[in-house]
Formats: C-alpha cells, sequence, structure tokens
C-alpha cells in the first residue's frame, strides 16, 4: 500500500485540529486561525515573525507554510492556541487556499491579507483575485458546514454585522466578508514619498475596499510603532484581545481605521474628474473604483502577472546547486535530441 503524501499527512492533522477543538455546538474553543495572504514579497513573514516574537530573519515562503503561537490564559489554565497559515507566492498558488480552510477550522478562522504599497499597479489585481477566490471557497464551505450545523452558520454571520452599529447609513450598500478580515498596506516607509496625489487614490480605494468588506485597514512598515499596532490587531484575531477603537484617516498618516468605524460619507466619491466621471460605465460601485484606481495605476500586462504554473521557474525557489545541476540535464536533454533528429533523418536517407 502506497505511503501517505505530505500535503495528505498535512491535511489530515489540520482536520484532526478542527474536530478536536469544537464540539459542534457553535462554541468558539482557545484555539483560532488566521491565514496570512497577499503581495509577493510584501511582508507577510516579517509580520508573523513580530507578533510570535521571534527574532529571526525572514525567509522566502516556499507554497503554504504553518507555525503556532500559544498564550497563557492564566495560572492553571490550558494555553490558547494561534494557528498561523502563509500562502506564498503571491497569486500564483490559489488551489491550496482551500488546504488550511475547512468546516471544522471556518468559525474560527480570519484573514489578513498583506499588500505592498510600493507596488500600486500590482495591487488591485492581487488583492482582487485573493479576495475573490478565498471568498469562492469560504462560501463553499459554509454551504457544506451549514447543511450539518445551521446554527454556527448563523451566529457566523450575525457576528460579522455586529461589527457595525445597527443605524449605521451604510448597511444596505455594504457587503461583509464571510469571515474576519484584516487588509495591511505594507512598506509605507516607501508609500510615504509617492506623490500626494497618488497617496489620496490609494488611501481613498483601500478605505472604500476595506468598508465595503466589512475589513479592519491599516498601514505599517520597518517602523517598530507601527509594527506594534499590527501585532496588537493580530493578537485580536488570535487570541481574542480587545480590539483598538482607534481611528486615523489622515492620507499623511497610517491608516488605521478598526472594522465599523469608517463610512462611505466619510471616505467621499473616487477621486476622477468631472468631466471623466460619465466615461466611466460600472454596474456596482466596486467596480466603479476599480476602474477609476486603474486608470492612475494600469495594472501591468498580463504576461507580467501571469500565474507561475512551474515552480521549478519560479525565482523564489531558486537552489543554486539544483539549478545547475537542472541546467546541466537540460543542455544533455537538447543533445540527445539533436543527435537522435540527425540518427533518425539518416536512416530515413539510408533507406
Amino acid at each position: 500500500m502506497p505511503s501517505e503524501t505530505l500535503w495528505e499527512i498535512a491535511t489530515a492533522e489540520v482536520e484532526k485540529r478542527g474536530s478536536n477543538g469544537s464540539e459542534g455546538n457553535g462554541v468558539e474553543t482557545g484555539e483560532k486561525s488566521v491565514f496570512f495572504i497577499g503581495s509577493k514579497n510584501g511582508g507577510k513573514t516579517t509580520i508573523i515573525l513580530r507578533c510570535l516574537d521571534r527574532d529571526e530573519p525572514p525567509k522566502p515562503t516556499l507554497a503554504l507554510e504553518y507555525t503556532y503561537g500559544r498564550r497563557a490564559k492564566g495560572h492553571n489554565i490550558p494555553k490558547d492556541i494561534a494557528h498561523f497559515w502563509e500562502l506564498g507566492g503571491g497569486t500564483s498558488l490559489l488551489d491550496l487556499i482551500s488546504v488550511p480552510i475547512t468546516s471544522d477550522t471556518l468559525r474560527t478562522f480570519s484573514i489578513v491579507l498583506v499588500l505592498d504599497l510600493s507596488k500600486p499597479n500590482d495591487l488591485w489585481p492581487t488583492m482582487e483575485n485573493l479576495l475573490q477566490a478565498t471568498k469562492l471557497h469560504v462560501d463553499k464551505v459554509m454551504m457544506k458546514l451549514g447543511k450539518k450545523n445551521a446554527k454556527a452558520v448563523s451566529e457566523m454571520r450575525q457576528k460579522i454585522w455586529s461589527n457595525m452599529q445597527k443605524d449605521h447609513p451604510d448597511c444596505e450598500l455594504i457587503d461583509p466578508f464571510p469571515i474576519p478580515l484584516v487588509i495591511i498596506g505594507s512598506k509605507y516607509d516607501i508609500f510615504q514619498d509617492f506623490d500626494s496625489e497618488k497617496r489620496k487614490v490609494i488611501c481613498k480605494t483601500l478605505r472604500f475596499v476595506a468598508h465595503y468588506y466589512g475589513a479592519s485597514l491599516m498601514f505599517t512598515s520597518k517602523s517598530e510603532a507601527l509594527l506594534l499596532k499590527i501585532r496588537g490587531v493580530i493578537n485580536q484575531l488570535a487570541f481574542g484581545i480587545d480590539k483598538s477603537k482607534s481611528t486615523c484617516v489622515d492620507q499623511n498618516k497610517p491608516l488605521f481605521v478598526t472594522a465599523g468605524l469608517d463610512s462611505l460619507s466619510q471616505i467621499g466619491s473616487p477621486p476622477v474628474p468631472d468631466n471623466d466621471f460619465g466615461k466611466l460605465h460600472a454596474h456596482s460601485p466596486m467596480e466603479l473604483w476599480k476602474k477609476v484606481y486603474e486608470k492612475l495605476f494600469p495594472p501591468k500586462s498580463i504576461n507580467t502577472l501571469k500565474d507561475v504554473k512551474d515552480p521549478a521557474r519560479d525565482p523564489q525557489y531558486a537552489e543554486s546547486e539544483v539549478d545547475e545541476m537542472r541546467i546541466q540535464k537540460d543542455q544533455e536533454l537538447e543533445q540527445y535530441k539533436r543527435s537522435s533528429s540527425k540518427s533518425w533523418k539518416q536512416i530515413e536517407l539510408d533507406s
């Protein structure tokens, strides 16, 4: 009988943890999961290490990586456990989103989307592809869970809407993400040197997207003060610590907006000249903001954003010794093909 693959073992372990962590009654346990997705080389690993107080240099993420953290509740009380998952490769490995998100883990799951502010032309397609793929999978898992435990799904939906005030004027205009979502803009130290108009468009766009999805939004960099604020937000997702109620929407400072505390009236309309507004045809507010954003920051060509299907050719996984051997073998293969071709042509001439 063939042995199990590494992915089969990992998937079984995730399902085991999920089943052991809940009894199917919708009650949260001492285990939570936080899934980091986002821009390639955007700083996801750095944020995780900072949250776990690990003083070590970040390494490139290989596909899907897992680590965990513990936090003591009190004397003689079992420690809370936080499971941290990280998806590497930007948008090139979307199929792996389904590995950590299961019907057993969904009720204690959160998403952290890290976007590289220093690359505004890649920001929208990265955000759109990752959020759409994640939401599609979460919706499928919720539907599956709802057939077995409708009460749990109902409680999840109520919890998401609880971040919004009952009399909030935007309740009919937004569509909260099905599970807790935090959007982090990284590399603010580079972003703060951008032209004022560009910073305005990026800030307003991200505020709209975060508010529409009922998400928290914040900017960070290598600054210790900003990393501490991010750590507090992640600890709230991972260990249930009280979340901050502070807000900063000044485009000249790092944004920090807790879910439910922004509004469409404060964000304002998309920053587009009046003479161009009538030329933009959109079927939804999200599509309108996309068109306005991409007018100033057109996405790179399809070729440059094309998903890397062959990991052996992805520079993220470069290994000098292995790559040198691969080149040598490729050269030997090409030589074999040429010699074989000459041999067949000689046979045809002889015949």
